[in-house]
């Protein structure tokens, strides 16, 4: 019996060996499912490569605040000198736009604003334009004011002052642009003073006469027009003397020759008739 029992156990447990053998692959491809795992960093991987152009967008970004945050404090690089403004009367390119009539709504202001004064100045005294001339500014200013706070209260804004822009307006001179005017008016002063002291003091023969014929022809032009008349006359010929100049440059420049080839033909007399005069100034 104990044979046949031993038999009857072994052929239980051959068909059992089979399906261990069968279960073995099936038990390996769960290890080998971990070799499949290495597939995954690729996977892995693929994310990664998405944070790495994160990485370097941080430093862009960085780079562009980086590049913003100066822009504030660059931009009132040229806002700083505010100085500007007031020197733009002294603007020597300014002067040339408007005596050229470049800008010609500009210079008709200008123009217009100068012919006034000169005018009421003719009529009125000085205390008395000066007078006018501030209760009109003022009277369009404060009515301006009053308008556009008027205007506010009924729309229900907030704008502001009217003149915010010019209230804010930097107009001083810095302690350089004194300076330089200064050492600019001290060097027209001492240069004149000194020719007044070279023509009458007759350092120059020559150059005196000159200079008294001309204070000789001024006697006449004072006796005709006083002084407000010629300033007058002066500040229509430099707005109209340039363009006419301009429009019409060959034949004033030929009259111009003939004038000049005249007075220096006087001049030659002059200097023959007192021989060694030059000389002797020097």
């Amino acid at each position: 019996m104990k044979p046949g029992a031993l038999d009857a156990i072994r052929e239980e447990c051959a068909p059992s060996q089979p399906g261990l053998a069968e279960q073995g692959p099936f038990l390996r491809f769960p290890s080998a499912a971990p070799q499949a795992g290495p597939e995954l960093p690729p996977g892995d991987g693929a994310p990664a490569p998405e944070e790495e152009p994160a990485g370097p967008q941080k430093p862009a970004e960085a780079a562009a605040s980086s590049k913003e945050t100066p822009a504030p404090s660059g931009s009132p690089g040229p806002r700083g000198p505010g100085f500007a403004p007031p020197l733009l009367f002294f603007n020597k390119q300014k002067a040339i736009d408007l005596l050229y009539w470049r800008d010609i709504k500009q210079t008709g202001i200008v123009f217009g604003s100068f012919l006034l004064l000169l005018f009421s100045l003719t009529q009125f005294s000085v205390v008395s334009v000066v007078a006018y001339l501030a209760l009109a500014v003022l009277s369009a200013t404060i009515s301006f004011r009053i308008y556009k706070s008027v205007l506010q209260a009924v729309q229900k804004t907030d704008e502001g002052h009217p003149f915010k822009a010019y209230l804010e307006l930097e107009i001083t001179l810095s302690q350089e642009q004194i300076q330089k005017y200064t050492d600019c008016l001290q060097f027209y002063v001492n240069n004149t003073l000194k020719e007044l002291r070279r023509l009458f003091l007759v350092q120059d023969l020559v150059d005196s006469l000159k200079f008294a014929v001309l204070m000789w022809l001024l006697t006449y032009v004072g006796a005709l027009f006083n002084g407000l008349t010629l300033l007058l006359m002066a500040v229509v010929s430099m707005f109209t003397l340039p363009v006419v100049y301009v429009k019409h440059q060959a034949q004033v420049d030929q009259y111009l020759g003939l004038v000049r080839t005249h007075i220096n033909a006087i001049v030659a007399k002059i200097q023959a008739k007192i021989p060694g005069a030059k000389r002797h100034a020097e």
